[in-house]
Parts: C-alpha cells; sequence; structure tokens
C-alpha cells in the first residue's frame, strides 16, 4: 500500500458553528463546546483510507506547556466504541477520498485555544498533519458539564442573548438602563481568552492555570479579579466615583461592554477610564457568557460597603440631618454584581447553581480584588465559613443601619428605626423586558423563624426594630415628577399612631449625594418646626427643591439624599428617616421606518427634548446594537440644542442578525449626560 497522503481537510466552521450555538460569533474560525460532538472532512490524495491497513489518529493541544497529567493535551485513536471521559475520533461515512470524522471533547475538558493534528500510519510509514486551531468552551447544553442548564429559555437569555437590562435608581424608583453584551461580536472571543493568558495566575504557574480551566469556580474567581485593575494585573477597567471623569469616559456615557471589551485591547491592556458596578458587572457578564457560563447582572438596592465586618454601619448626623463625621462604611443607593451558574464540587451538597461574582473592587479576597464564587445559597443560610466570601456579601444584603444623632451638647442619641438594607433584588426576566425580584433567592422574609435563626448562625444580632404600631412613625414622601430642570416637593409625612395629642420637632435636610453615598453640598433645609399631632393622625412637613438649587450641585448619578429627623418631647426619641431621590432625565424617542429585514436598509429616527432653561452644548448621541450596527455610530449636534427645543435626526443601520435586537441610544452634553433610550426591533430573517 502506498503511504496514505492528506491533501485538504474542512472544518467545517459554518455547520459546527451552528450546532454548537457559535454561528453568532462569524465563522473565521472553529469554535466548539465541550461534550459535544464536531464532524470534520479529510480528504485523502491518490487513495482513501482502508480500514485495517491505515491508522489515523488525532493531538489536541492547549496552552504554552501541554501536558496529558494536567489535562492539556490529548492524543487518541479512531475508534469505533468512544468514551464519554476522553476525547475521542469516530468515522461518520467514507465516500471514495473523503472521509467524515466526528469528534468529541471530555464535558470536563479544559477550554481554550486549542491546536490540532492528525496523525496517518501505514505499515510502517506514517505522517503528521497540523489541520488547524480551535476554541472549546463551556457547555451548558450538555447533562455532564459543571455549567449545565436544564431550561432552554434560561440557555437563551443568560448564554446567547447579547442584550439586556440592568437595574439602577433607587428602592423607591426602580428604572432599567439597556445594555449591549455583545458577547459574540468580532474579536471579542479572542480578548477574553487573551484576559486568561494575562492573568495573574497564568503568569506566575502557565502549566498549572491551564490544567485548572476546565473549572468554571476558577475561571470566575479569575475573571472577576480581572475586570477591575486594582491589582496592577492589566485588568479591563478603572474605577472612579468622584464625579471626575473628563480624562475618560464617564461610566454614565457607556451602552455596552464590547466597546470596553475593544478599546482594552486597542491600547495594550491598559485600564479603561472608568468603570462603576454596573459596568464591571456588565463587562464580567459578556466574558462569562462568551465563555460558554450562563451569567446574569444582579442589582441590590440599599447595598450595605461593611469595611470592618461587624455587619453594622453607624451613621453620624446632627439635628438638622447634616452628616457630623466620615464613615468608611458606605451604603450604596443601588449596587451590581453578577451571578453565574455552575455546580461546586468543591462544597457540600446543595451549593449548585446560582454564584454571586462581584468584579467592583471593594475588599480583597486573598490577597487580590476579586469577590466570589459565592453560593447564593450559602448567602441566604448565613454559611460564612465557605468558599468564597459570604460574609463580605451577606453583609451587603443583611446590615444593619443605625443613626445615631449627635446634639448641641455632643449627647448621641440613637435612632429607634435604622434604614433597611438588601432591598429589591433585581434581574431581568427571562426573555421578556420585565424585571425579576429575587430578594427571596438570597433572605428569608423579614421577621420570620428562619432569618432569626440565619443571623444566629452568623452570630448578627438585629438591631433595627420593624414598623413600630405605637409611638410616632416618619417616612419621606416625593412629589410626582422629580424632572431635572424642575423644582419639585419632598414631605415628612408623620404619623402619629396613639391615643394622644404628640408634639414633636422635624427638620429635613437635602443634599447631592453620589452612588457610593458620599454626600455632596447640600440642596434644600428647613427650619426646625415644631407641630402638634391629632392622635391617630397624619402631618406634613414640607421641602421644595428648587433647580437653581441643584443644578450645579448633583453629579452625574441624579441623585438627591433627604434626611428627616424628629424629636420626641413626650419621650425624648429621635426618629431618623432617610430617602434617595432620583433626578429624572428626560426620554430619547426611538422610531422605526418600514419593515425590518436582515440584511436590508433600515431608518431609525431619534429624537429628544432639551428639558433644561439653558441651552445645552456639544450634544452628541451614541447608538449601537449588536446585529443592528457594526460598531458605535455617532451624531454629534453642530449647534447647541435650545430650552425646550427638539433634537431629531435619522440613522440608516443594516440590519446583519435576524430575531430581536435592542437599537441602544445614549446621550451626551455639557449639563445631561448619561441619557439613554432604547427600542426592541424584531427582524424578519432574509427570504432563502
Amino acid at each position: 500500500f502506498a503511504d496514505l497522503v492528506l491533501e485538504t481537510w474542512d472544518l467545517h466552521c459554518d455547520r459546527n458553528g451552528r450546532e454548537h450555538r457559535t454561528a453568532d460569533m462569524g465563522c473565521k474560525q472553529l469554535v466548539v463546546r465541550r461534550g459535544q460532538p464536531f464532524s470534520i472532512t479529510l480528504r485523502f490524495s491518490g487513495r482513501g483510507y482502508e480500514e485495517g491497513v491505515d491508522k489515523l489518529s488525532f493531538n489536541v493541544q492547549t496552552g504554552p506547556c501541554p501536558s496529558e497529567t494536567s489535562g492539556t493535551s490529548s492524543h487518541f485513536v479512531m475508534t469505533d466504541c468512544p468514551e464519554e471521559s476522553c476525547w475521542s475520533a469516530v468515522i461518520q461515512e467514507q465516500d471514495g477520498e473523503s472521509l467524515s470524522v466526528s469528534l468529541c471533547s471530555p464535558p470536563d475538558a479544559r477550554i481554550g485555544r486549542y491546536s490540532m493534528t492528525l496523525e496517518t500510519c501505514t505499515e510502517y510509514q506514517g505522517s503528521s498533519y497540523e489541520i488547524g486551531d480551535f476554541v472549546l468552551l463551556f457547555n451548558p447544553w450538555h447533562p455532564e458539564d459543571a455549567v449545565f442548564m436544564r431550561e432552554e429559555k434560561e440557555r437563551n437569555e443568560y448564554v446567547l442573548s447579547q442584550h439586556g437590562l440592568i437595574y439602577q435608581g433607587t428602592s423607591d424608583y426602580i428604572f432599567s438602563v439597556p445594555w449591549n453584551f455583545g458577547q459574540f461580536e468580532d474579536d471579542i472571543l479572542a480578548i477574553c481568552l487573551n484576559m486568561l493568558d494575562i492573568n495573574p495566575k497564568h503568569l506566575r504557574d502557565q502549566n498549572r492555570d491551564c490544567s485548572r480551566r476546565n473549572d468554571p469556580v476558577y475561571i470566575g474567581r479569575v475573571v472577576s479579579a480581572m475586570v477591575n485593575c486594582n491589582d496592577e494585573d492589566r485588568g479591563v477597567l478603572f474605577g472612579r466615583w468622584d464625579n471626575h471623569y473628563e480624562d475618560g469616559m464617564s461610566p454614565m456615557a457607556w451602552t455596552g461592554s464590547v466597546d470596553i471589551l475593544k478599546r482594552w485591547k486597542k491600547f495594550g491592556c491598559q485600564p479603561v477610564k472608568y468603570g462603576q458596578c454596573w459596568v464591571f458587572a456588565a463587562v464580567a457578564c459578556t466574558v462569562m457568557r462568551c465563555l460558554g457560563i450562563p451569567s446574569r447582572v444582579v442589582t441590590n438596592y440599599n447595598s450595605a460597603h461593611d469595611t470592618n465586618a461587624n455587619l453594622t454601619i453607624d451613621r453620624y448626623i446632627n439635628e438638622k440631618g447634616e452628616q457630623e463625621r466620615y464613615s468608611w462604611d458606605k451604603i450604596w443607593n443601588f449596587h451590581c454584581w453578577v451571578e453565574s451558574w455552575m455546580a461546586r464540587p468543591d462544597l457540600a451538597d446543595g451549593y449548585d447553581g446560582w454564584q454571586v461574582l462581584d468584579p467592583t473592587p471593594q475588599e480583597k479576597s486573598e490577597g487580590v480584588y476579586c469577590c466570589g464564587p459565592a453560593p447564593v445559597k450559602a448567602i441566604k443560610e448565613g454559611d460564612m465559613l465557605l468558599k468564597y466570601d459570604i460574609p463580605f456579601i451577606f453583609a451587603e444584603v443583611n446590615a444593619d443601619v443605625v443613626y445615631w444623632v449627635v446634639q448641641g451638647d455632643g449627647m448621641q442619641k440613637q435612632s429607634i428605626r435604622s434604614s433597611d438594607v438588601g432591598k429589591n433584588i433585581s434581574t431581568k426576566s427571562v426573555g421578556r423586558d420585565n424585571r425579576e425580584d429575587i430578594t427571596h433567592n438570597y433572605k428569608y422574609p423579614e421577621g420570620s423563624e428562619e432569618e432569626r435563626a440565619v443571623f444566629e448562625k452568623a452570630e448578627h444580632q438585629k438591631k433595627s426594630i420593624g414598623e413600630e404600631d405605637e409611638g410616632l412613625h416618619l417616612r419621606i414622601k416625593v412629589s410626582e415628577g422629580a424632572n431635572k430642570g424642575s423644582d419639585f416637593d419632598v414631605f415628612a409625612v408623620v404619623n402619629n399612631n396613639t391615643d394622644e395629642e404628640r408634639v414633636c420637632r422635624v427638620t429635613l435636610c437635602a443634599r447631592a449625594t453620589s452612588h457610593n453615598g458620599t454626600l455632596g453640598p447640600q440642596c434644600g433645609l428647613t427650619d426646625p418646626m415644631d407641630i402638634d399631632i391629632e392622635p391617630r393622625a397624619e402631618k406634613r412637613v414640607p421641602l421644595r427643591i428648587l433647580y437653581e438649587e441643584y443644578r450645579d450641585k448633583l453629579t452625574q448619578d441624579n441623585l438627591i439624599k433627604v434626611v428627616a429627623v424628629l424629636n420626641d418631647h413626650q419621650t425624648g426619641d429621635v426618629l431618623v428617616a432617610v430617602r434617595d431621590i432620583y433626578v429624572e432625565n428626560p426620554p430619547i424617542k426611538i422610531r422605526i421606518l418600514g419593515e425590518p429585514m436582515q440584511n436590508r436598509k433600515l431608518v431609525a429616527e431619534i429624537s429628544l427634548v432639551n428639558p433644561l432653561a439653558v441651552p445645552l452644548n456639544g450634544c452628541v448621541f451614541v447608538v449601537e446594537g449588536t446585529g443592528l450596527t457594526e460598531g458605535q455610530l455617532v451624531k454629534e449636534l453642530e449647534e447647541p440644542l435650545e430650552p425646550q427645543a427638539e433634537a431629531k435626526f435619522r440613522m440608516d443601520l443594516m440590519p446583519r442578525l435576524s430575531g430581536l435586537q435592542k437599537l441602544i441610544v445614549d446621550f451626551e452634553s455639557d449639563q445631561l449626560t448619561g441619557v439613554k433610550g432604547y427600542r426592541n426591533v424584531i427582524i424578519a430573517p432574509q427570504p432563502m
């Protein structure tokens, strides 16, 4: 027999990509998921493959120092009866000189970039052919994969969907901003794999790092550390919270992860300026979805950052409601992290499923700014000793906030009621643009037996008391329409839940604040007012917040913190109520003109009205949407936008993908920043 000579081969990038649900990544390379067969065709010259005469075997290798013992290299021969626990190759069909072969990796293979060689052997003559590279990803469709997810609807949302919503605002005013995750866009996969290759664990020990890439727990921890740059580890994003963003992009301005990851690559893995929690979380979500790990962005309202881990956050204010001294402990009006879906074979049973990963740099974990993966179940049960970082996240959703009112004579009084941490924990619903409340995954109902048992286990004495039935009750209400450019009213509402008349003194104070709880200048204050309230009655104390007062004080977070302090003359008790008010940006209107169809021009009409009493200068619209635009489209207005005037323009789009897509718009100017809008567009497939 003559030697068996390989002439050409076909990796069927297109067909394999469709079957492995990676086709949206573009078909410049073969991208497949672990544990699932993929087929290639080999074409020999002169003669075809003869069973019993020719021996065919394959070599696959990943990483800089591949070895069988590390699981980063495998040599396997063609066989009729493949084993699921290792790499295999099976003949599918033979047609003259061409041979179709089905290859399959084990469901716990290392993910990453692989090279593949074919070895042929006839009698004693052998040849070796490099037949190209491929990328192997996690496989949530495979029951034996550690990231297996049962429901198809959930896999579509948490692995395949390239756009979503991120919840922001305050616990009293929840709203969503659109986000373009874009995990299958050009170059994103290469950037994510490069992120794994420059992480410090890889640089320290390449062999060990690559051998652990079969484990989503390990990958999640690496990604959580690499999305921030606080360890000088060439991480993706630089965090900043002080409202000075002139030498970069304001965190409020981003509309998606693709732009950020591409900038990071373009500038040689220098950190991109600037990120805040939702930006860190969204970029981590893109990376995890890209690698095949089901992931979602989650928002926790009134999120505690408890630096000394005593589960109590002390706040000191004077009788006017003004801050008396600085505290390192903070309450964020909201805080975002990622949940990723995976098994936890490293822990006892019962902790598989959603795991918290928090890439925002807050505290170090094992010497590095990263957080998680922490099983959501362990947070709910107060299992503080399990890996990783449960106490920190437990505090984020359970800490007590105690207000101390420092009186004129220096005496400190503890406020009766403390504010609620860990409210309305939210994520986008599966397949719909609605909010799903997942607080029950993190906490037992307030006041329940289970809650008490969890707090005992966590050695946490809850100091805050529930709604008071007797005595006086204090809360803050907002008039309709806290819109940027307008004045609006807030009220301290006092209820007398007793059978006798009560006399008390009430003060209201409003200050601009930032998203991480740092207070800015005052923008409203009432004189202390003595009021008497009939039994079982309610009284309101108003504070008008004027646009001219808050205009130059508001940060880009658009937040005003209102504090009400009540002194009960009968009992000497002090009550404190606190409310974050989000000052709303104007809406962006988006109209789609014509019938949306794949690879056919589509026109979007975009408009916005200036709600302020001053002209807007330097107005820019940025438009993006996976499958609708190639990268970002920018429209700069040549003239200032006068008060109450409308900016309106049309933009041509060429939809590349069919199905539901999101067109996302951001508006920036000197006085109005981070204004967001989006429109869902359903693109009909191109007729065959």
